[in-house]
């Protein structure tokens, strides 16, 4: 044989030993059934309302003098009602130091009032919310007398398209 008909031989065998390997087909196969595959999904989302709470808020009053002078002058007469001479100059002047402290701090003492008020407080907290979605669907289907069954994400109807791949053995 010379070399040109060994080529083509060659060149022969290669192109027909590709066509016996694979031969791929589409064809249909018969659904015989289809069963949608659902699955729980959770979806958390947020709850919030709007509760109004008592508060009590401090207010300063003014200082007044006048618990001063009502102490200094209530503290004079009675400290001019002991003793005698100088001894009462000295009970007048220590009565009304003393009751002008008194009366001042008396008078002073409660000026913190607290005011009540209503305060908006926003109360938010994440609550589950559980859906169901098809996640796919469960086809089974007859090809040539087999039962064959496949997940699809979508339902085919009466009929499923099939790729077929014929290999040789």
């Amino acid at each position: 044989m010379n070399l040109l008909t060994k080529t083509s031989l060659a060149f022969v065998c290669f192109a027909t030993a590709s066509l016996v390997q694979a031969a791929e087909f589409e064809d249909f196969g018969r659904v015989i059934s289809v069963t949608p595959q659902i699955e729980q999904v959770n979806q958390p989302r947020q709850e919030c309302h709007t509760e109004y709470v008592q508060t009590q808020r401090p207010q300063q009053r003014g200082n007044s003098n006048a618990g001063g002078i009502i102490g200094g002058i209530a503290g004079g007469l009675l400290g001019n009602q002991v003793g005698g001479g100088n001894g009462r100059t000295v009970a007048t002047a220590v009565g009304a130091i003393t009751g002008a402290i008194v009366g001042d701090r008396m008078d002073n003492a409660d000026t913190v009032v607290s005011a009540t008020e209503q305060q908006p407080v926003r109360q938010c907290r994440t609550v589950d919310s559980w859906t169901q979605r098809t996640a796919g669907y469960l086809v089974t289907y007859e090809y040539r007398g087999h039962t064959q069954s496949s997940v699809m994400p979508y339902d085919p109807g009466e009929r499923v398209r099939l790729r077929v791949a014929l290999t040789p053995r």
